[in-house]
């Protein structure tokens, strides 16, 4: 899981609005830090592990309102019971996000993509619920199509990110996907470029596109800045789509990512966007080396 996964969510912070800032933040520094124990350093495994069950201890304890270790607590614990204490915030969802970084230390390939999706349930849709609680929508339509819009975000992160996961030994990509395309998970971890490797991502970019399709009318049922900064993320996933489209999806070659020469066409599709009108998606044009 890369930390970027993360920054797709405040992209557009400062549509925030302002009382809802100090909780955003909270949970935004919540799920970074743990992902830079599971991730980031030189730590072994067992020592990220140990790390994760302290840091799951310390919410634990504000959850209970009691205080946390020193380790975390000011940059971290602190705020977030603040956000626990005045907002109410689901305790659970914050336990899922844990439950997925030490997934990814301890799993590193999907069998289905029901699979990997129950991933992303942990992992990314826990983001979309906390934020919809803090703005006060409970309502079950508005909660599948957030878990849509961020299942389709951390799926497109994965596919963005397939020279940063190759490395660490993590293939993201389904295994009934690889055999269709008659691949193995061991050609993505050496990034081993071929028609076939970008068939298969041409593939699962048309997946999370569709996931985000199902989500985005999501940006019509947030009232006022949540919605434009929903709109915003929604554009921000669909734009890391197009570029790895125009790349001929050869993702294990390079990463694409979004730059500030992407701000116009991500506002202009943001405003732009209506009500029953498709997303414009990645098709599968024929795939050359």
């Amino acid at each position: 899981m890369s930390i970027e996964h993360y920054e797709n969510f405040p992209v557009a912070s400062w549509l925030c609005p302002p009382a809802l800032r100090a909780p955003i933040t909270a949970i935004y520094h919540f799920a970074r830090t743990a992902d830079d124990i599971a991730d980031e350093g030189p730590a072994t495994a067992e020592e990220r592990l140990a790390d994760l069950t302290a840091y799951r201890t310390d919410l634990r304890s504000v959850v209970a309102g009691q205080a946390p270790s020193p380790r975390w607590s000011r940059k971290v614990f602190q705020p977030l019971a603040v956000a626990l204490r005045e907002h109410r915030l689901p305790a659970h969802l914050l336990e899922d996000l844990l439950d997925a970084f030490v997934q990814d230390l301890t799993k590193s390939s999907y069998a289905d993509r029901p699979e990997l999706l129950d991933y992303c349930r942990r992992s990314a849709n826990p983001v979309g619920r906390l934020l919809l609680h803090l703005y006060g929508i409970e309502d079950p339509v508005a909660m599948a199509r957030s878990d849509a819009i961020c299942s389709a975000l951390q799926l497109i992160n994965f596919w963005q990110d397939f020279t940063i996961d190759g490395p660490r030994g993590r293939v993201y990509a389904p295994q009934t996907d690889l055999r269709r395309h008659g691949l193995q998970g061991q050609q993505l971890l050496d990034l081993q470029d071929s028609p076939a490797a970008r068939a298969l991502i041409a593939d699962l970019c048309a997946w999370a596109h569709a996931l985000m399709t199902e989500g985005a009318p999501l940006v019509h049922q947030l009232p006022g800045r949540a919605g434009w900064e929903l709109r915003l993320v929604v554009q921000g996933g669909l734009r890391i789509l197009h570029q790895l489209e125009a790349m001929h999806f050869a993702a294990l070659v390079q990463r694409p990512r979004l730059r500030a020469s992407d701000a116009p066409a991500l506002l202009w599709r943001a405003l732009t966007m209506r009500p029953g009108r498709p997303q414009p998606g990645p098709r599968h044009p024929e795939i050359t080396p």
